[in-house]
Order: C-alpha cells, then structure tokens, then sequence
C-alpha cells in the first residue's frame, strides 16, 4: 500500500484537520466529528444534515455550505457515524425550523441515524428523514437491507439544501428530497477494488483483466463479474439497467452524473459521459443537467457510477441555484 498517511489510527483526524486548514468558512469539530458552516445555522431556514462512512469524499463533508448541507457528520472509513455524532450535527444545524436527515440506505447508517432522530426529537428538535437508495444494481447487498445509496445522494442533498434555501418548510423540503431520490437510479461498475488505510490491502480480489459490474461504494459484489470490454459495451449495460428499472416518461427532462469512484481519469469520465448522452440521445430521452467527475466516491476505486434522475421543472430550478460549498460550485 502506498498512501499519504502518518498512520492508519490518525487518518481521518489528520485528513479533517487538513479539511478544516482548506476551508476557514466551514467549522471542523474534530472532538465530535462535526463540520458545520462557521456562521452557524442560518435563523429560520431548516437545517439539512447528512453523513456516513469517510472515504467517500468529497461526499458529505464536501458540500457543506451555502445551498447544501448544514452540517456533516464522517464516520470513519466505511464506517457509519454514532448517533451521538449525529445529534451533534442535528444541535448544530437546528435554527428552529427543523432539521432534515439525507441518510444512505446501509444498515448501520439508518440504525444510527433513526436513533439520532428519536434522541434530537427528545430534546424538541423536529426532524424528518430521507432516505437514499438508488442503486439498481442488488435488491440486497452485504450492508443493506433493499437497494443501496449511492449517486443519488448528492443530487438529494443539491436539491433539497436549495429549498431550504428558498424558505420550504421542513415538510416540503423532506418532500421534494423523497421526490428526487424516487426518481433517480445508479448503477456502477469497478476496475479495480479500493484499498482502506486500516487493511492497507484491495478490499476485494478482481483479475486485472475483469470488471465487477454493479459493484456498492464500499466494494460490496454486485451483479457479476466479466472480462473487460470496451467502454463503449459496459456503459450500454449500465444505461440498460437503469432504464430498466426506470424508463423516463415521455417529455421527461433527466439529470445526469457520470461519478468517478476515486481511481480514474477525468478524460475517461467524460469517455463514459459520451456514451450515455449518445446512448440516451438514440432514445429519445433529453438530459437537461449534467455534471461529471469525483463526488461518491470509494477511496481509490477505479470504476465510475452513472446516475439518471427525472427532474420535473421544480426540480431543475433548485438545482440550477447557487450553491458554494468545496465539492459543488456554482452561480455564486
């Protein structure tokens, strides 16, 4: 293993405490395990917290700020945060409004997080929760019980933070998080496995001349694996899956992200993103958005995910609105 690390025990205080050099307008609890926006939670508008394992980056601690998230909580590596973490970050994004909970479906992220609500809830904080599962690939997988959370996420988190931004209640804002997460589905495939500072080894074993296809963010299996083809013939079997399982209706506008898991180029990113906007072109269906590049990843996987999300006007409105934080940047 080759990593920049001081050691394996360290690795995520040191990496927070470098975030939190980076970025003097976010605030890094590194006691708690916290990153929250320096000025505090913003009078009136409803907080939007997430979190989950590290070594997704820059999901989630990446896109705290404006017209995102308030407020983070990173676990360790592939490792959900405790629920005391995730009250901490509820304390710290609550103005009174509410707080909206954006929470990957891996068991021991809903376990932690329902129990944080319940516990915020005690002390008179109104919470709502969304819950993320947009990967088509595994009905079940080894971390989850029903579909896994994987691009989504970001797109939820996008979204909702933008109507909490334009002064949506704390229902609405909940409402509209649901609305985009049941349009969305991802599908992923991986090069090579990611390797965890802890093991300092592959998370799993992959031949170099096979790919995992419908593999999870933290290597979980997914489909089956096939000797490396052309881009060209796996990215026609993701889009296939994806439409599979939701085909956009007729007039329906689709966001596109095309995620690198960590490991691969951006020039191969936007290979891939080529063939799926010919791919879906050929199909009649429009891509309104798009975005490409690192934003869920799995360490230093090489593989990419691709997520396709219905968007209704209401929807490409929020995501067209400004929003600052250091992994998304735009219109501010």
């Amino acid at each position: 293993m080759k990593k920049f690390l001081n050691s394996a025990d360290t690795y995520l205080t040191d990496a927070l405490a470098g975030f939190a050099a980076a970025h003097p307008d976010l605030a890094v609890d590194l006691e708690n395990r916290v990153v929250t926006r320096a000025r505090g939670a913003v009078p009136g508008k409803v907080g939007l917290v997430s979190g989950g394992g590290s070594g997704h980056e820059p999901l989630h601690t990446g896109f705290v700020g404006e017209g995102m998230l308030d407020a983070a909580c990173p676990g360790e590596v592939f490792t959900s945060p405790v629920p005391d973490q995730v009250v901490a970050a509820v304390r710290a994004a609550d103005s009174g409004a509410g707080v909206v909970l954006v929470v990957k479906n891996y068991t021991g992220d809903v376990m932690n997080f329902d129990l944080a609500a319940e516990l915020a809830g005690d002390e008179g904080v109104r919470v709502e929760t969304v819950l993320v599962d947009d990967d088509v690939a595994v009905q079940d997988s080894t971390f989850t019980a029903g579909r896994r959370g994987t691009g989504a996420t970001l797109l939820v988190e996008k979204i909702a933070g933008a109507a909490a931004v334009r002064g949506d209640s704390l229902e609405a804002v909940a409402e509209v998080g649901r609305r985009v997460n049941a349009a969305s589905r991802s599908f992923a495939v991986a090069l090579t496995a990611g390797t965890t500072p802890a093991s300092g080894r592959p998370g799993f074993d992959l031949p170099a001349d096979e790919i995992e296809v419908g593999v999870g963010i933290h290597g979980e299996p997914g489909r089956r694996r096939e000797r490396l083809r052309p881009a060209r013939e796996i990215v026609a079997d993701m889009v296939e899956a994806i439409l599979q399982d939701r085909a956009p209706a007729a007039g329906e506008e689709v966001i596109a992200l095309v995620n690198g898991l960590g490991g691969t180029p951006l020039s191969e990113l936007y290979l891939v993103y080529g063939e799926v906007a010919r791919l879906l072109g050929e199909r009649g269906v429009r891509i309104s958005r798009s975005l490409v590049g690192d934003y869920v990843t799995s360490l230093d996987m090489a593989g990419c995910s691709i997520t396709l999300c219905g968007a209704d006007p209401e929807m490409l409105a929020l995501w067209d609105a400004p929003v600052s934080t250091p992994g998304l940047r735009w219109g501010m």
